[in-house]
């Protein structure tokens, strides 16, 4: 969210002509309502605590075959020692797994999560046979009663039933159902249609109400200014020569030209592309290429993170939200393929975590290690009251633009 009529999150601090950083600084509390959080210029993260585990893949299926090559299963030869795997390591490769196992178990599967108590990498199942492919892939099989194409269908119901602005629902591995989020805002008979909506789907379906409002939240990371409000930098990417940076769409959709000042003497560069709602990612063009041409995000006070690539998210995961407003702050990964319906309009395919975040994070960084994970979307709430955050996931936005990070 930008900061215009609605609140907004993070805002830019860093020079325009030299290094480019993100600083997150890091406080304590949740997240308590919705809202997209942009973010802006090269990204620079510094942490207060230490960095969360790389993002897993929460896709499953996968049968034992051509998952060899999963380095967090590999064992050492005989007669010899094999050296311990480190948490980014070990992590990656379960996102490896997990999003492998999605692909080859198709509708045998309904999602994957790590356990909290164990660190291992569940996968949900229906028959004896898919459990079976889970086990030899080094994962541990959770036998469900309704598959990921029943909880689709369930979604695919509820869209058409119970889109209202402040609802969002995705499914949830660990229960095996669909969660149908509603905020303060939906009240009387749209209140009563969502409820009704519910009702059809049984225990599919697992009501919850949300203390704040969803809304996209404006700014994260460096805060990135433009007429129509403050956002944050998301991460720096290129196609070419060319750089650029990603921060949400629901910021590039309210301004064209980005500076590091609120005055605009600093330019940053323009919009050139950007998609919200349906999605919520935008990219902007730098005026001149950075001297920093390094990916790394600023952890206000704590170093950098240098991040590497992108990783995809799981559920039960711990993750990192870098934000110009609320600086650096972690949480877990809650649900996958979330669509929420904000007053603006639906987005879909996004990640919910319990991070928290503000107005004017909106397209901040959400990292997991040296691991690009997401960009900030909205939420409901705030970091001194709780609520929940939605983030959207950062490949996606890379192909839709063509755009690589760096």
């Amino acid at each position: 969210m930008c900061q215009h009529p609605r609140r907004s999150f993070g805002t830019f601090s860093g020079s325009v002509q030299g290094t480019r950083a993100i600083r997150l600084g890091r406080t304590s509390g949740a997240p308590s309502g919705a809202r997209p959080i942009p973010s802006g210029g090269p990204v620079r993260i510094r942490h207060t605590r230490g960095r969360g585990p790389v993002v897993l893949g929460t896709a499953l299926g996968l049968t034992a075959a051509g998952l060899a090559a999963v380095p967090a299963l590999a064992t050492a030869a005989p007669g010899t020692t094999a050296a311990p795997a480190s948490a980014d390591s070990r992590l990656a490769a379960q996102a490896t797994l997990a999003r492998d196992l999605t692909a080859r178990l198709g509708k045998a599967t309904a999602g994957s999560y790590l356990d909290e108590a164990t660190g291992k990498l569940v996968v949900t199942v229906t028959n004896a046979a898919a459990a079976r492919s889970v086990r030899a892939a080094g994962a541990q099989p959770r036998t469900v009663s309704r598959s990921g194409a029943d909880l689709k269908k369930v979604m695919a119901a509820l869209k058409r039933d119970a889109t209202v602005p402040g609802t969002a629902w995705a499914a949830d591995p660990k229960t095996d159902q669909v969660v149908l989020s509603v905020d303060r805002t939906v009240t009387g008979s749209r209140l009563a249609k969502v409820r009704k909506a519910a009702a059809r789907h049984g225990a599919a379906v697992r009501l919850a109400r949300v203390g704040g409002e969803f809304r996209p939240l404006t700014a994260g990371g460096e805060a990135i200014w433009t007429s129509g409000g403050r956002c944050s930098l998301g991460f720096n990417v290129k196609k070419g020569s060319d750089h650029y940076f990603l921060t949400a769409g629901h910021c590039t959709a309210v301004g064209t030209s980005w500076s590091a000042d609120q005055g605009g003497s600093r330019k940053l560069g323009d919009t050139v592309d950007g998609t919200f709602p349906g999605h919520d990612y935008g990219l902007v063009k730098y005026a001149s290429a950075p001297s920093d041409t390094k990916g790394v995000v600023s952890l206000y006070g704590a170093g950098e993170q240098d991040i590497t690539g992108a990783g995809e998210a799981v559920v039960g995961q711990t993750v990192t939200r870098s934000g110009s407003t609320t600086q650096v702050h972690d949480g877990k990964v809650t649900a996958l393929d979330q669509t929420v319906n904000y007053q603006e309009g639906s987005v879909s395919g996004l990640i919910q975590t319990t991070v928290c975040a503000e107005p004017g994070d909106s397209g901040g960084s959400l990292f997991a290690g040296d691991k690009a994970i997401g960009l900030t979307s909205g939420g409901s709430g705030d970091c001194a009251s709780g609520g929940e955050t939605f983030f959207q996931p950062v490949g996606p936005a890379l192909s839709a633009f063509g755009v690589e990070l760096y």
